[in-house]
């Protein structure tokens, strides 16, 4: 333990803040074919794991029995109460507005009264009331998604049958923050969040025409990204037939026991599977069209430099016994000679002398009379 001490001042301290990102790609593949197979169900898969309540399932980059299986994202739906589509006859139609309202409520928050906020698009101020949600893995986001970074790809394919492999996404759409780092809003009570704008990936430009929420021909808005919260919610004008045929709708709902045929466009979309389909059957129908996701996620490091700055005249003597034989300082042969030491170890004590943190040097630092030392220690957190 030490018996001298150095005070630290105010210019002695730096505070520093560095984003470090990492690449998270998500493959189709992970999220519902590589576990699943040909005669394997939707939602039977062994990294997909659903759950008695039936309100959402979850997404394992293995078998999530497996000890080493890592959560990557869930999958959930829901409308408000005064969406069109709501009924009391729908399937799981309480949960899937209790869905709708505790995202909102956490997402969007309250307004002046004391209701919970829709979901709405900044470009056009339009509402969304009915919306998909994946909310991504804490594991993956870390403290955020990066701005600007995040792309999902959708197959659109209206003539596939429903399941999963290239046919399918002969055609796709990507959604994609593109101004998400310069273009964000702040007024969500979990921080800020961006629009995901839609293009076409593969196939005919038709399968942008007919959104509701943005430019009929040009990246409409089809959703919103919550960066710190880490959750994407997709608005359902994506998932109905508009004025041409080839939206994702096509062929999403095909397990739905109304849908007689792979190829009738008339009778799908989302109103339709609202209605009848469980919320596991709609989180089913998304997943198989997970083409690829892929994002950079941010850790924020915070640091305090401290600077421990050695005079000519500090510690040059040592308290460790060892320096000692005989009374006598081992490193000096005559009474005259220079005291020598060497710096192994820097500990930061707390005003009360409590030691707080140490940190070890990569070699011995000499130290006597005629230098002086500077050593920057950084402390994490």
């Amino acid at each position: 333990m030490a018996t001298t001490y150095k005070n630290l001042l105010s210019n002695d301290l730096a505070n520093t803040r560095t984003l470090l990102h990492e690449a998270i790609p998500i493959t189709g593949s992970i999220v519902s074919g590589t576990y699943g197979g040909a005669g394997t169900a939707l939602g039977s898969e062994p990294h997909i794991k659903t759950y008695s309540h039936g309100m959402f399932e979850s997404v394992y980059d293995y078998p999530y029995l497996s000890s080493s299986a890592n959560q990557i994202f869930d999958v959930t739906v829901g409308y408000a109460s005064t969406s069109p589509v709501s009924a009391s006859a729908n399937s799981q139609n309480s949960k899937k507005i209790n869905i709708y309202n505790q995202m909102a409520q956490y997402l969007v928050g309250y307004d002046i009264t004391g209701s919970i906020k829709k979901f709405t698009m900044p470009p056009t101020n339009a509402t969304m009331k009915e919306c998909y949600f994946i909310p991504f893995g804490r594991l993956l986001t870390k403290d955020e998604i990066k701005k600007g970074s995040f792309t999902l790809e959708l197959g659109v394919s209206g003539t596939t049958a429903f399941t999963h492999g290239d046919a399918l996404f002969a055609e796709r759409i990507k959604l994609t923050d593109t101004s998400g780092s310069s273009g964000y809003y702040v007024d969500s009570p979990t921080g800020e969040y961006g629009v995901l704008f839609a293009s076409t990936s593969a196939g005919s430009t038709a399968l942008l025409q007919g959104e509701t929420l943005g430019s009929a021909t040009t990246n409409p808005a089809v959703g919103l990204l919550y960066y710190q919260a880490g959750v994407a919610v997709l608005s359902a004008s994506i998932f109905n037939e508009g004025s041409t045929s080839g939206h994702l709708a096509s062929a999403l709902y095909v397990n739905h026991p109304r849908v007689t045929s792979v190829g009738d466009t008339s009778t799908l979309g989302f109103t339709l599977a609202a209605t009848g389909a469980t919320m596991a059957q709609m989180a089913d129908g998304l997943r198989n069209r997970i083409y690829n996701i892929s994002y950079n996620n941010t850790t924020e490091l915070n640091s305090t430099i401290y600077f421990c700055r050695v005079g000519h005249g500090d510690f040059n003597y040592s308290s460790n016994p060892t320096y000692l034989t005989g009374s006598q300082i081992r490193v000096k042969t005559r009474a005259a000679d220079t005291p020598v030491t060497y710096f192994t170890t820097v500990g930061l004590y707390s005003a009360d002398n409590e030691l707080l943190a140490v940190a070890k040097l990569s070699e011995p630092l000499r130290k006597d009379p005629t230098n002086e030392i500077t050593l920057r220690v950084r402390l994490d957190y």
